[in-house]
């Protein structure tokens, strides 16, 4: 957001320097609006830097509370139905934790989420909240998942997604209604193209020569906003489809005996056992099956089945669904058998 306000700006510049050289009017308008979108694209840089430096995170006996300067949010340790971390890419043991707790399906269905960002070690503090601070490693997102069990766990299933072509299309509304805005905004994009081309041409058959400062600040705003509509409609497309597909080779699964772990590059998926109350399988096609796992929660039953319902929409982020995989049996079997206790192993 803060990149696409200064290109904005730069945008708003380069007219009012054509509306000035060229139609002799002091472009009051247009040099407040690239001030304004610059003072935009600088608060939203700043403004959540500013509030992460007062932010301040608290675990107590019952609760996480997280205060954000005057604002303050807490979950429940016990309600906590999982959890996600993502590792920031250029820091590998730092990230950003995220506690979930997912309430009934249908229509009261609604999720409450409490996010850490910026923490070190976010499995580490995980382990805390968890209650499992003496049995957890230290670790880092240059360690793969399964080689920071806690002291005693061990894995007993696990797999990987097999990658489909139909997971390149659009699956639920929301991906159908972000397709359609994209190709709407291409398509924009091109008509755009061929009409700042003709206009372009107009302007320079007028009189105003393609190598005059004008000419070029003219030419460089028009393709520049032309390039923005483009890109932005060619990265709706991308993050819808094109990035979740890509990302099924990344992703691992594995049971172990308290927990079910997902990963996912930079993003892990944490499930204490004890949380799930049924597992759900669906046909995926091809001989694959999507495992669901639906979780309980604090006077409730049966809660977040994340699609065990008919809910088919693609998530942008991990969820404790295991999706393609060929031993759907294997996983219902086992976690049908409910955790390990610690004297059963």
């Amino acid at each position: 957001m803060s990149g696409l306000c200064f290109v904005t700006a730069a945008i708003s510049l380069l007219f009012a320097v054509v509306t000035s050289l060229v139609l002799r009017v002091t472009p009051a308008g247009t040099l407040l609006f690239a001030f304004w979108t610059t003072t935009l694209g600088i608060a939203f840089r700043t403004v959540p830097r500013m509030l992460l430096e007062r932010s301040r995170y608290v675990v107590t006996e019952h609760h996480v509370v997280v205060h954000f300067g005057p604002f303050r949010r807490s979950i429940q340790r016990s309600a906590v139905s999982f959890a996600r971390i993502f590792w920031d890419a250029d820091q590998p043991d730092t990230g950003d934790l995220e506690l979930v707790r997912a309430v009934p399906t249908g229509a009261l269905r609604r999720r409450l989420l409490l996010r850490l960002p910026g923490v070190a070690a976010p499995d580490r503090v995980w382990a805390i909240v968890r209650g499992a601070e003496d049995l957890a490693p230290l670790g880092s997102a240059e360690m793969p998942i399964g080689q920071r069990l806690d002291r005693g766990e061990r894995v007993i299933w696990s797999a990987q997604p097999r990658q489909q072509l139909k997971a390149y299309l659009p699956h639920g509304q929301r991906q159908w209604l972000l397709m359609a805005v994209s190709l709407f905004t291409v398509l924009i994009g091109v008509e755009m193209v061929a009409r700042a081309v003709s206009a372009l041409g107009k302007v320079a058959r007028s009189g105003l020569p393609y190598l005059s400062p004008q000419f070029l600040a003219l030419a460089a705003g028009v393709f520049l906003a032309v390039a923005v509509v483009l890109l932005v409609g060619g990265y709706i497309a991308y993050d819808t489809l094109i990035r979740p597909a890509k990302l099924v080779g990344d992703t691992r699964y594995l049971i172990t005996d308290k927990r079910v772990l997902i990963q996912r590059r930079g993003e892990e998926l944490h499930v204490d056992r004890s949380k799930i109350v049924d597992v759900i399988d669906a046909p995926a096609g091809d001989g694959l099956s999507n495992v669901f796992m639906v979780l309980d929660g604090p006077q409730a039953r049966a809660l977040a089945a994340h699609g065990a319902f008919g809910e088919i929409e693609r998530s942008p982020h991990l969820r404790p669904v295991f999706e393609a995989v060929e031993d759907a049996e294997g996983a219902r079997r086992v976690l049908g058998s409910g955790p390990v206790l610690p004297h059963a192993a």
